[in-house]
């Protein structure tokens, strides 16, 4: 017979790891966590410099110190840790098909599942570099792993494309490293990492951002000789005559992050295409009822503290679910979000007002960068909130609680737009 769970997670980096925590504290029994790689703790264990932990423990700690943490509140919840296991489905009924080298094909099912696969990084082949296919190209995410985990040392004269935070970091990493950072080339007219890095990574180290610039060849045969970078027009086009040569030995990518969603995808779990993750609901529950999603399998975060209170969110609801089933407030009446002027994405994209107590946290990117700005709800064409900062870009994750009255007041949908505040 198929083992059963309360609750079963799917993924053992932070995300995972504070979902079921939470959904201990809040009475289910029986948890399984399923990580696919040899320990627990996911992207963390490779980032080991400092400055995580600051809003959830109140403390700077490293990313191994901050995984450490959770591993050992996990262990004390006797949760059952799959390492090394691979999962091959999930259906809508929970049920989770799986495989490693010990126990070969099994499936278990759960009274709900929490969906915490996180993200991988887009590739060379995934934005088309023109060019020779020579070695010395990684991702940042692969450099981080050969040089802090393995003990590699990926290359002496760097170029850094895009300006996501990993790839902010590995410029200072290289750096300290030994190696020379000649430039880090982003495509916008701005930073998609956040400020802190540039100036931490980039800045104090003397290494110069070209933004509006990007590569348009790479060159050599066997292993990377240099590369082409050229100014872009406001259409994102290579503006002929703007051509610099770097002469590198490598070629690092932080061009994005994807949500890991094909498991998502085969349980026919609705996806917003703005996200690439799965549709969700206040309580991070996904379209498929007793399934939560949580953390940068949603919609990628800047920093790991809010990926563990939005997991802690799911865990507690996966919790109820399991215990409870379907309740009245999980049918009750919902608010659509929809993305008005400037906004990129929300995060939950629905509020169902039987099911967010007093209030509801909205999260979102901008669409470009503003200076003095106000945050607006509307109820058609009716204003309902007004938020004011001073500061937003695309690459820093904006949040917004809508109290609870503002949410049974309103008639339909919701709409969020952002626009620079001629008062301020």
């Amino acid at each position: 017979m198929t083992e059963r769970y309360d609750v079963a997670v799917i993924g053992g980096g932070p995300a995972g790891m504070a979902a079921a925590c939470s959904a201990y504290e809040n009475g289910a029994e029986k948890i399984i966590v399923i990580e696919r790689d040899r320990e627990p703790g996911g992207i963390l264990n490779q980032c080991i410099h400092s400055g995580f932990g600051l809003h959830y423990f109140k403390e700077e700690l490293t990313g191994p110190e901050y995984a450490g943490r959770f591993e050992e509140m996990l262990g004390k919840t006797g949760a059952r840790l799959m390492l090394d296991t691979m999962v091959l489905k999930v259906t809508q009924n929970r049920e989770i098909h799986m495989m490693n080298p010990r126990e070969g094909y099994s499936v278990i099912s759960a009274g709900a599942v929490v969906l915490a696969m996180g993200c991988r990084e887009r590739t060379r082949g995934a934005i088309g570099i023109p060019g020779t296919r020579p070695s010395g190209v990684f991702t940042a995410g692969a450099a981080q792993r050969y040089v802090n985990i393995e003990g590699f040392m990926v290359g002496r004269r760097a170029v850094i494309l895009g300006s996501g935070d990993i790839g902010l970091i590995m410029a200072r990493r290289l750096t300290l490293e030994g190696a020379e950072v000649l430039a880090c080339i982003e495509i916008m007219p701005y930073s998609n990492g956040l400020a802190r890095n540039i100036v931490q990574c980039l800045e104090d180290y003397g290494i110069p951002l070209y933004l509006s610039h990007t590569i348009t060849e790479i060159m050599g045969k066997n292993r990377v000789e240099a590369v082409k970078v050229q100014r872009v027009d406001e259409s994102l086009k290579p503006i002929p005559g703007t051509e610099m040569i770097f002469n590198c030995d490598t070629v690092l990518l932080s061009v994005g992050l994807i949500p890991e969603n094909e498991l998502t995808k085969e349980a026919g779990i609705k996806i917003d295409p703005r996200t690439k993750g799965p549709f969700v609901f206040e309580n991070m529950e996904t379209s498929a009822a007793g399934i939560f999603a949580c953390g940068n399998v949603v919609h990628v975060h800047d920093l790991v503290d809010f990926v563990t209170a939005e997991s802690k969110k799911a865990g507690e609801a996966a919790a109820k679910y399991a215990i409870n089933g379907n309740s009245a407030a999980f049918n009750s009446d919902s608010k659509a979000i929809i993305n008005g002027e400037n906004i990129a994405y929300t995060v939950p994209q629905s509020i169902r007002t039987g099911n967010a107590d007093k209030f509801a946290e909205v999260f979102f990117r901008v669409k470009r960068v503003f200076g003095d700005s106000a945050i607006e709800i509307k109820d058609g064409e009716k204003l309902l909130k007004s938020y004011k900062r001073q500061h937003m870009a695309p690459g820093e994750m904006e949040r917004i609680i809508i109290p609870g009255d503002i949410l049974l007041s309103a008639s339909g949908s919701l709409t969020i737009s952002a626009k620079e505040d001629e008062k301020l």
